[in-house]
């Protein structure tokens, strides 16, 4: 059974249990943590983290914003604040694994992406950034999972922002390609069902 200060701290709006995680109430950023938890393990997830590795930079992602709690000034989300953290741990782990070299291969060198088989047309976002290149998933990712602008991403990925843009705007397509349902399923589906 939850006790009062779980059931205190639910009702309270994300800028106040981040005004009380600001005294040191450590119950208050519990609350945080458990209301965008799982956001954050998802948007890392859909940058290409492995489940355990996603676990691991939202709990260094949730630490760190706890440290700066004190700078969360409520302009935008707490979500999104956390988010631009984590995606910037999840980057800086990439470049110390050495693997971001890969996400800057030049843009007709980029065509090695997974296609999909087209037997079920019901297709969810994961599978359809599963598809993407590994740099069309990042830039879509980082812009519209982590909520970063594009110059933002372009410094996070040491890229320029033209890059980036390219990045994303086919990354976008593929996925509005791929998310839209086609006329023929549309079709096939009402023949079946009425």
């Amino acid at each position: 059974m939850p006790g009062k200060s779980q059931l205190r701290y639910a009702s309270l709006h994300d800028v106040e249990l981040c005004t009380h995680a600001a005294t040191g109430e450590r119950s208050a950023f519990g609350e945080l943590v458990r209301r965008h938890g799982s956001a954050i393990r998802g948007l890392l997830r859909r940058m290409g983290a492995q489940p355990s590795e996603a676990d691991d930079v939202a709990q260094d992602a949730f630490l760190a914003a706890f440290e700066r709690i004190a700078e969360f000034r409520g302009e935008g989300t707490f979500a999104g604040w956390v988010k631009k953290i984590a995606a910037r741990l999840y980057l800086r782990r990439l470049q110390r694994e050495r693997r971001l070299g890969a996400f800057a291969i030049a843009a007709g060198d980029e065509e090695a992406h997974v296609h999909a088989g087209a037997a079920d047309h019901r297709i969810d976002l994961d599978e359809g950034l599963r598809s993407l290149s590994p740099a069309e998933r990042l830039t879509v990712s980082l812009c519209f999972g982590a909520g970063l602008s594009h110059a933002e991403t372009a410094e996070a990925l040491i890229l320029p922002l033209g890059t980036v843009k390219s990045h994303v705007k086919r990354g976008l397509e593929k996925l509005r390609a791929r998310l839209a349902p086609s006329d023929g399923a549309v079709l096939e589906g009402r023949r079946h069902n009425g």
